[in-house]
């Protein structure tokens, strides 16, 4: 028998699931574009889309995956047939091209829209879940919803913002002696306009960092 007959096949590299993932209802889109292994948990993905729009899962959520409802149960809230905790990505038998949602905070009405771009392997040496691509920041997840969000963040009111927090850095710059007293008396109208002022920006350097601590989804391939 010649020792090519006899060669074990070299190990395949784990999968990993290019998923495209869009917030429903928001123009122009926000949306990320997340490598996920394929042994990662639902539960570890509710994990990443949390930390993929800046939340802080505080609120109830679930995914529908082929008609069915996945999530962790709390007590008083709403009881999954599965174990969030013990069902991987991989054993959903998800496909090219193939779409799912994520629901989040029933009263605001978040939905992310998934769709799997690409069933891939992993390159040496670099850590996931990894962010790939993205557009805008997240919303505030207790802003009310879609509907609110777009209200809230009409051109003129971000115009208004901009204008306004020019003037207070213009009194600012204007003064010799700054009091700390009278910065705190805008520390409040400042806070507010900030979200304002930044939503276009997306830095996917930080959001990767930010998933390199999530210990529960991090898999890294040597």
């Amino acid at each position: 028998m010649s020792d090519t007959a006899t060669m074990t096949p070299p190990a395949m590299a784990p999968s990993f699931y290019q998923l495209r993932v869009v917030l429903r209802g928001i123009s122009p889109l926000i949306w990320r574009r997340l490598l996920i292994p394929a042994d990662t948990t639902i539960a570890g993905l509710h994990a990443v889309l949390q930390t993929a729009f800046g939340w802080g899962g505080e609120h109830l959520h679930r995914f529908v995956i082929h008609g069915t409802e996945y999530g962790i149960s709390y007590v008083g809230g709403p009881g999954f047939r599965d174990h969030a905790r013990k069902i991987s990505l991989g054993e959903l038998g998800l496909r090219l091209g193939e779409r799912f949602t994520y629901k989040y905070n029933y009263f605001a009405a978040w939905t992310c829209d998934l769709r799997v771009e690409q069933i891939t392997r992993a390159q040496p040496g670099r850590t996931y879940p990894r962010c790939v691509g993205g557009r805008r920041a997240g919303p505030p997840e207790d802003c009310g919803g879609p509907w609110a969000f777009l209200e809230q963040t009409q051109a003129h009111l971000v115009l208004d913002a901009m204008l306004r927090t020019a003037e207070i850095l213009g009194m600012f710059l204007d003064e010799q002696n700054i009091d700390v007293t009278w910065v705190g008396e805008y520390r409040d109208e400042l806070a507010c306009l900030l979200p304002l002022l930044g939503l276009e920006r997306f830095d996917r350097r930080a959001l990767n960092r930010a998933l390199v601590a999530l210990p529960a989804t991090q898999a890294r391939v040597a």
